[in-house]
């Protein structure tokens, strides 16, 4: 089942913003770190009376909880690891997450934060390294009793890669130990998920490589000069805004936008119908879907761009920019487990015991041609809601 946040959580997400803001405008490493911490703390505190306001009000009877569809039943694995988690793990100790918890939380990853799904966020292995091929020819045809022609004419490449280290503070009041594991696996699990979203969504999407330990995010120029202590710079925008004007004229500057996305940076076609995604600010995309929401003939409103593109939001992109990327031309993988740490004095004096999670995670786009940046240049048509 997918964990959602539920109830108040208007701190954590005034924190978070505060967060996103100060990525964008390149606030200094110490400022990001304190507003982090900040947006971290937020969410405990929301996050824990959430959970108490569901303890309060819902039955604890796993089979009424059943038959409503709104159990959270653990397997064995899992009983025993958050059973155990408050007495047995040590300072020093790391103890991977039951895989089946992974899982669900890989779940909500990509169902809750769509863009995190378009990317095809893969599940791997310790990753060190990946083959890649670029097939030119597979069959030749021939005289039936003739001389085998045929040939794979490929050229193999082989990459090194260097994975960032993406670490989520898991922080449980001592008392929720009090309402059993499910609460507890369910508390931890919302954390985990929520801090590895914002992070690995910043940094498949502006991660400055590895000099910063992160992803190659898909606004970065591959071909640029890497600053050795920024990291890769963002890519250039097209020199011609998309303007969505008119519905003649979107259909023009949107298969420019696929035409330019078809031809990968080797010269070579690439099938891109039915797979381009377009990421822009939350703002935008109002004002793109009122642009092009429509009242059919069933008497339903639906959204309906050309070539069956796809608008997804993020907070992290620039207000005024539009991110066209193929999806599965982006390798974004996370791998080795979720390791768990527990340092049981950090937070002795709130009542709380600290927990460490760490996620390795791989991000780089096979080419510089698998994401364009454009220029919005649209008009803000909703007005602003006055407040009563």
């Amino acid at each position: 089942m997918v964990m959602k946040l539920k109830g108040n959580m208007e701190a954590y997400n005034e924190k978070k913003q505060v967060y996103i803001d100060f990525v964008k405008n390149n606030a200094s490493e110490e400022e990001q770190a304190t507003a982090w911490a900040d947006m971290q703390e937020a969410l405990v505190n929301d996050l824990h009376q959430n959970i108490l306001a569901q303890v309060q009000q819902e039955n604890l009877d796993r089979q009424i909880l059943s038959t409503r569809g709104q159990s959270n039943i653990l397997t064995s694995e899992e009983r025993k690891f958050f059973n155990a988690l408050n007495t047995e793990v040590g300072y020093k100790e790391e103890i991977l997450l039951p895989e089946s918890t992974i899982d669900r939380i890989f779940e909500d990853l990509t169902t809750e934060h769509p863009l995190l799904q378009e990317l095809g966020l893969q599940t791997q292995g310790l990753i060190t390294r990946i083959i890649k091929s670029e097939t030119s020819g597979t069959s030749v045809w021939g005289k039936i009793f003739g001389d085998i022609k045929g040939q794979l004419d490929a050229a193999f490449s082989e990459e090194k890669i260097t994975q960032g280290k993406l670490t989520a503070f898991v922080v449980i009041p001592k008392d929720l130990f009090e309402y059993g594991p499910e609460w507890v696996e369910r508390f931890v699990r919302a954390q985990i998920t929520e801090s590895l979203s914002v992070g690995l969504e910043k940094g498949y999407l502006l991660g400055a490589g590895p000099i910063k330990d992160e992803p190659i995010g898909l606004i970065k120029d591959l071909n640029a000069a890497i600053d050795p202590v920024n990291g890769y710079a963002n890519k250039t925008a097209h020199p011609v805004a998309l303007t969505f004007v008119d519905s003649q004229t979107t259909v023009k500057e949107l298969a420019g936008v696929m035409k330019r996305l078809s031809v990968k940076e080797n010269g070579k076609s690439v099938t891109v119908d039915g797979k381009v995604v377009l990421v822009v600010n939350p703002t935008d995309s109002w004002n793109l879907k009122a642009l092009y929401t429509y009242l059919n003939a069933n008497g339903v409103y639906v959204t309906v761009l050309p070539y069956n593109l796809r608008i997804v939001e993020s907070e992290f992109m620039t207000k005024g920019q539009l991110l066209a990327f193929v999806k599965g031309r982006y390798d974004a993988y996370i791998g080795g487990g979720v390791k768990v740490k527990r340092f049981d004095q950090t937070l002795a004096i709130e009542d709380c015991d600290l927990f460490t999670a760490k996620q390795f995670a791989y991000g780089e786009a096979q080419d510089n041609k698998a994401a364009l940046l454009f220029t919005l240049d649209i008009a803000d048509i909703l007005d602003p809601v006055e407040a009563p």
